[in-house]
């Protein structure tokens, strides 16, 4: 039987306007002895479903959201909202030229507390709360569906997770380990990615434009690149 969570009058406004997180002061009552990242209901004061979601005990941020709809969390789940976010992001590939993107990117996906970064042929992960990590196997398991000639990586080694009674964690989920670098192309531009070994998931993947924006700057001019880790704008430059 699922556990249940029951909201103080008046906090189903923001799950009303679904805000995907509820905080421990938002919560009246838990019925069932949830454990860590377990999935749970969410109702208002008055017993009326509002939502399903994963309940962290060590967190401030006691639930997180997966849906609003009454659906089982399992890896069908985990397929509808990767293929929802791979089509938004098909255009941008097209048209940048893209074998390095972000795929998913957590909440704004419909995934609270996962990242994944795409590398070529290696989807790289960081789970970030507990509902993520419980999630982990049918993650997995959906992320082969929909990529099965990609290998996937665990890159679970940031100091947030220890809020959520979490060990750091890295290593291969499926398939084979990276080379030191995996080359990447945005724009024209070939860049080695350390995916083990570096910061991150491995590349600063979110300053793309960015490296493109600098590119009219410095036409014809000399460039002195500092801090710059990879090197991408200087690849730009």
């Amino acid at each position: 039987m699922v556990a249940s969570v029951y909201l103080v009058k008046g906090r189903e406004k923001s799950v009303l306007r679904r805000h995907p997180w509820i905080f421990s002061r938002g919560i009246q009552r838990v019925e069932g002895k949830p454990s860590l990242g377990e999935t749970v209901d969410v109702f208002d004061h008055q017993g009326k479903w509002l939502a399903r979601g994963a309940f962290s005990p060590n967190s401030q941020i006691r639930v997180r959201i997966w849906t609003f709809e009454d659906e089982a969390i399992d890896t069908a789940f985990f397929v509808k909202r990767i293929n929802d976010a791979q089509a938004l992001r098909n255009s941008v590939i097209a048209r940048d030229g893209l074998t390095g993107y972000r795929l998913i990117a957590a909440e704004s996906d419909g995934l609270p507390g996962i990242t994944i970064d795409r590398y070529d042929n290696f989807l790289v992960c960081q789970l970030l709360s507990a509902g993520a990590e419980a999630q982990k196997d049918a993650l997995v398991e959906a992320l082969k569906t929909c990529y099965p000639d990609c290998n996937i990586y665990e890159r679970s080694d940031v100091a947030v997770r220890k809020k959520e009674g979490l060990k750091l964690r890295t290593g291969i989920l499926h398939g084979e380990a990276p080379s030191d670098h995996v080359l990447i192309e945005e724009n024209g531009i070939k860049i080695g990615v350390d995916i083990a070994g570096g910061h991150k998931t491995g590349f600063y993947l979110d300053q793309r434009d960015s490296r493109q924006a600098a590119v009219k700057y410095v036409d014809g001019k000399r460039v002195l690149n500092c801090f710059c880790y990879t090197g991408g704008f200087g690849l730009y430059a």
